[in-house]
């Protein structure tokens, strides 16, 4: 009978241990974009892309820019800490004063 619950316990052990597994990368995987930081951008496909960047500038103007501005920034060494929102808006700001100069 020992031998019974000690494999039940092993079985329950690991089934508990591959449950947490999964949740967790459903969690890192799900979101959205914008209020992530640059590795989820670095790994978005360039759809996601541009929408994130059209959400977050609330404009249609310049969203090719603005996504390689994003997309330099992200290039960047210690720079996938950094918010996407932050990014977008720093690029954003950027792209408004060459514009008016």
């Amino acid at each position: 009978m020992n031998f019974v619950k000690k494999y039940l316990k092993t079985i329950i052990g690991i089934a508990v241990l591959v449950l947490a597994i999964a949740v967790f990368f459903f969690m890192m995987r799900s979101g959205n974009i914008e209020n992530g930081t640059l590795r989820k951008w670095r790994t978005a496909d360039h759809e996601r892309r541009m929408a994130a960047a059209q959400i977050l500038s609330a404009s249609d103007d310049n969203l090719d820019l603005l996504v390689q501005c994003v997309d330099k920034i992200a290039t960047l060494p210690e720079s996938g800490d950094m918010m996407v929102r932050d990014a977008v808006t720093l690029c954003n700001m950027g792209i408004i004063m060459n514009k008016n100069n």
